[in-house]
């Protein structure tokens, strides 16, 4: 069976499962089961079944966590949908998605109910003629046959090179990536993961998979925009033991923490590169900073780096876990030699069969050695990975070729720059110019003059942006597009 919950609440019932950072309510893994067995009954009278396409389009929040649960227990595919779509991108991704019943919450309800005609239900008080979910009477509903190759979700990815896609994960991939996960951030009994991550993205959602296998708890944020102070408040208050963020919140929490990070056991950092500064400062302060690289289409987590990773081989993301076997190959699909940088390339368990309704897609992107990520990186010769940038970013200016993580990177060097980016620009006489949008440095004279003394000439930034925050996709990835836009037509 894929309804790891009731097989959880067997084992271990008077286990905390969840914590609310709200209301400070702990819930049991037997009193979670026991309300995710009448939310199933609740979804099968809504006409949810087996292999049934069950949308959520919420925040971070326990009632999605039970939704999760509850679409394995009646058999559904889970499909979470980014709660900031509009009306018309949530119709155009349902439709995508297949989606046959979709739930909702007061924030999302409108759009909703314009979006989509079947079934809409809310996790709130309706307004805008939902059906309250909560005052469903249950039905019966069949128990579901289940093996590792059945999907058990339909994830959306972050969309930072044109439309998302939706990632196929079966429960297979969702397995391999927990196991694997464990074995390199480790699993203790009292282990409490504070989720605060969007659970529409892998980041949110996989501690919430994950945790109902190792037996631990989730303590879910108090829903909002993320408050720094708040969230170490909050994972002190409930004992939490690690936490997953983007860099920037990561940065956020180092600057207002008294101490209380460097209790964890890890901090998981994702969603885009982490700034070596960043990682020089938490190594500096004790904080267990785990940088790592992950992807939608490989249930999360490819590689990760510990903290004495990170103090040995700065910039690293660390060794490929188990069960993902990363390769670097060339344009030709030739594998390289360690220290030779290519396209990163994945396979193994963790890595999705492909993209639901999309066969182009999919022969597209898989190829004879694994999905092709459209990353640039390599491998050195302790097997660690280090990612560069991602290909389609790599700019060709007078004939020259400049790989914008390198400018990136240098910039970022400078200790008045908090967060840089650089793409290339459309230039009548070079076909490309050098681009950089920063954050934290208002003197871009004397940030060129920095960058000219580890910089060829032709490499150096030409356009340059001084910016309060990088633009970000839900997921934490820097919004290409919206980057791009900054610039205007310069």
């Amino acid at each position: 069976m894929r309804d790891w919950l009731a097989l959880r609440a067997g084992a271990t019932p008077t286990r905390t499962a969840l914590v609310d950072a709200r209301t400070g309510r702990a819930t049991t893994y037997g009193a979670l089961d026991a309300r995710v067995e009448e939310l199933a009954g609740r979804l099968s009278a809504l006409g949810v079944g087996v292999d049934d396409h069950l949308g959520v389009v919420a925040g971070t929040r326990p009632a999605f966590l039970e939704l999760v649960h509850a679409a394995a227990r009646v058999g559904a595919v889970l499909v979470p949908l980014n709660a900031r779509y509009t009306a018309a991108e949530l119709r155009e991704t349902a439709g995508r998605a297949d989606v046959d019943a979709l739930v909702c919450e007061a924030d999302t309800e409108a759009a909703a109910v314009e979006s989509f005609d079947g079934p809409v239900a809310t996790l709130d008080d309706p307004a805008h003629g939902a059906t309250d979910l909560a005052a469903v009477e249950p039905a019966t509903f069949d128990v579901p046959a289940w093996d590792r190759d059945c999907a058990q979700a339909l994830v959306a990815t972050s969309g930072t090179t044109g439309g998302p896609k939706l990632v196929e994960l079966t429960s297979g991939n969702l397995l391999a990536s927990a196991a694997a996960s464990s074995w390199r951030l480790g699993v203790l009994p009292a282990d409490r993961w504070y989720c605060t991550l969007p659970m529409y993205h892998m980041g949110g959602l996989a501690p919430v998979y994950r945790s109902v296998l190792y037996g631990t708890a989730v303590v879910v944020g108090t829903p909002g925009s993320f408050d720094p102070e708040r969230a170490l408040a909050e994972m002190s208050e409930h004992d939490a033991t690690g936490v997953s963020v983007v860099p920037t919140m990561a940065r956020d929490l180092l600057d207002v923490d008294d101490g209380a990070l460097a209790d964890l056991r890890f901090v998981l950092v994702g969603g885009a590169a982490t700034p070596d500064a960043l990682v020089e400062r938490a190594n500096e302060a004790g904080v267990p900073l785990h940088p790592s690289y992950g992807m939608t289409e490989a249930a999360s987590q490819i590689a990760t780096a510990r903290p004495a990773d990170t103090a040995a081989a700065l910039g690293t993301v660390g060794h490929p876990l188990v069960f993902t076997e990363v390769t670097v190959t060339d344009g030709e699909g030739t594998v390289l030699p360690p220290g030779e940088p290519g396209e990163i390339v994945v396979s193994g368990s963790t890595v999705s069969p492909g993209y639901y309704g999309d066969e182009d897609a999919t022969d597209e992107a898989f190829g004879p050695h694994g999905f092709h990520t459209g990353d640039a990186g390599y491998r050195d010769t302790e097997g660690r990975l280090w990612v560069l940038n991602r290909l389609d970013d790599r700019i060709v200016t007078g004939g020259e070729n400049v790989d914008p993580g390198e400018v990136a990177g240098v910039l970022r060097d400078h200790p008045d720059v908090e967060e840089a980016f650089v793409l290339g620009l459309p230039d009548d006489r070079y076909g490309q110019r050098v681009a950089a949008l920063v954050v934290g440095a208002d003197d871009t004279a004397a940030l060129e003059s920095f960058a000219r003394e580890r910089l060829a000439g032709f490499k150096l930034p030409r356009t340059w942006r001084v910016v309060d925050a990088l633009p970000r996709t839900a997921s934490g990835t820097v919004d290409r597009a919206a980057a791009r836009d900054l610039f205007g037509d310069t």
